[in-house]
């Protein structure tokens, strides 16, 4: 039975594990874990955005990060962003996930957001299936820009 919880910051190196755990991760989630403890800390600072972490007993198994955003658009309706969204890789297709989003569900409204959405790499074709069995719609195009 898979437990979600907010991640602790003595979670940083099992998240990080999860995020480079595929064929994207292990190219950007370089480096050392410093940046990673840094971002959590400043992560943990803030209100209205959080870790989330699912544990298999001793063993972190899931991860995900949900931001509440207030906006002033579709009647100023609150949005909760989901990012960050992992599942070990021998877990996957067991309903790790599907759990994952009831729990990133009842967090989203209990913030009192009506709306979720998310953003994905658009190679990730097993993911859209994924999201979209979850009723997710891909109603959006979205575009990055980097800053640095």
């Amino acid at each position: 039975m898979i437990r979600f919880r907010e991640a602790r910051r003595a979670d940083i190196p099992a998240i990080v594990a999860l995020l480079r755990d595929d064929a994207l991760g292990a190219e950007r989630e370089g480096g050392g874990l410093e940046e990673y403890f840094a971002a959590f800390d400043a992560i943990d600072a803030e209100g209205g955005n959080i870790v989330i972490v699912g544990e298999d007993g001793s063993r972190i198994v899931a991860t995900y990060q949900l931001t509440v955003i207030t906006g002033l658009s579709l009647r100023a309706t609150r949005r909760a962003q989901v990012e960050s969204v992992r599942v070990a890789t021998d877990l996957r297709g067991q309903g790790v996930g599907a759990a994952m989003f009831a729990d990133a569900e009842a967090r989203a409204r209990a913030a009192g957001c009506g709306l979720m959405q998310l953003t994905m790499n658009a190679g990730r074709q097993d993911a859209r299936r994924f999201y979209e069995r979850l009723g997710f719609t891909p109603s959006h195009i979205g575009f990055k820009r980097r800053l640095d």
